[in-house]
């Protein structure tokens, strides 16, 4: 069966940055010794040691096939997080889990309700699966809006996403305005709080999307081991949901589908929560030190509570993505989420957040002394 036009032409739209050139070949095409990656959001401290060993210790079984129903690890996260085994789900990270979404609650005419700009995999998995995306833009303070959102609902909708914090723009929704809001929602529709990015909010008005899943919500929590812990290159999401909801992701994952070092890693990583707090300081300090920055240089910044920020600059963020390659720093030009004008940045460590500042700074002086970037 051929994809929908509309999907080739989502995965069309993302493919140039979403995985990106090689770091070798960034550093070939433009002489550079060394490339700063600062695009995907990745934890710049890498995995915990814990996660290591026990990833090196795994290797000895490799030959074996994994636990299909993720037992262990099952165990362990439910514990972890206070809720039952038959709560969670996983996926090969959590865009995985969309897929099983769309797949498990979607069909030709129903309607999925989400925020744009937002994450891109939204889009491509609503037409997947032949639904009807409800786009609903974000407020004037790049937010998602609530009260929009519930009047987008129709009974014809079956499944609302909210990105909390919000990629791209790291913004999130209070505890009042998400109570308001599921107050609205419809018994029929399940609402998908994305939570990629949940251990790096903080404040008294954050939510945790599984005191909803514990109070009997129809609310679908989802988190990555990619971010915060480190482990993107092993691709581990999984969904905290209702039982009846999480039961009908089961039935169209794929076998296997968190291979056998994945599971070790992942159950060491859970207990190892010093290293999760050593990476939330270090965001936190990034992020001082890109505001100042911005600050100085004059530029519009969204403030965010993510590891990652959204910063406005002059001129055609394409041009400033590819000056700033030829500087080797690697960032994501706000075109890719439909926000032309705008570059976002992963917070790294603080050499690599300093050198980004420098990269920007030398690029801005070219622009205004040639009128043009790079």
């Amino acid at each position: 069966m051929s994809l929908p036009e509309t999907c080739k032409e989502s995965i069309r739209r993302i493919r140039p940055y979403s995985q990106g050139k090689p770091l070798e070949e960034v550093q070939r095409e433009f002489g550079l010794t060394d490339v700063v990656k600062l695009a995907s959001n990745e934890n710049p401290l890498g995995p915990s040691p814990r996660a290591v060993a026990a990833m090196m210790a795994a290797l000895q079984e490799c030959n074996l096939y994994p636990d299909g129903g993720n037992y262990r690890l099952k165990e362990r996260l439910a514990g972890a997080l206070g809720v039952g085994a038959d709560n969670i789900a996983f996926g090969a990270g959590s865009s995985t889990v969309l897929r099983m979404i769309s797949e498990a609650f979607l069909m030709p005419g129903d309607e999925i309700v989400y925020a744009n700009p937002s994450f891109i995999m939204y889009e491509i998995v609503t037409h997947l699966a032949g639904a009807t995306p409800v786009v609903v833009p974000l407020d004037a303070e790049h937010r998602h809006d609530l009260p929009a959102m519930a009047t987008a609902i129709t009974p014809r909708t079956k499944v609302v996403i909210i990105c909390n914090p919000n990629n791209p723009t790291g913004t999130t929704v209070t505890k009042a305005e998400f109570d308001a809001f599921l107050a609205q929602v419809p018994p029929h529709v399940v609402v998908v709080l994305d939570e990629a990015y949940f251990e790096y909010a903080s404040g008294p008005s954050h939510i945790d999307g599984i005191d909803y899943v514990k109070a009997g919500h129809n609310v679908l929590v989802l988190r990555t081991f990619s971010k915060i812990v480190g482990l993107a290159g092993l691709r581990v999401g999984y969904g905290i949901g209702q039982p009846a909801v999480v039961g009908a992701l089961r039935r169209v994952r794929e076998p296997f589908n968190i291979s056998l070092v994945a599971q070790a890693a992942a159950m060491a990583a859970i207990t190892d929560q010093d290293h999760v707090a050593r990476s939330r300081a270090v965001n936190d300090l990034g992020k001082m030190i890109l505001y100042a920055g911005a600050e100085q240089l004059g530029l519009p910044y969204i403030p965010t509570a993510a590891n990652f920020m959204m910063i406005k600059i002059p001129g055609d963020d394409q041009a400033m993505f590819q000056a700033l390659m030829a500087q080797g720093v690697i960032v994501r030009p706000g075109r890719t989420f439909a926000m032309p004008g705008w570059l976002r940045v992963t917070i790294g460590t603080e050499e690599q957040n300093r050198r980004f500042l420098a990269a920007l700074e030398t690029v801005l002086a070219r622009m205004a002394a040639t009128g043009e970037a790079g």
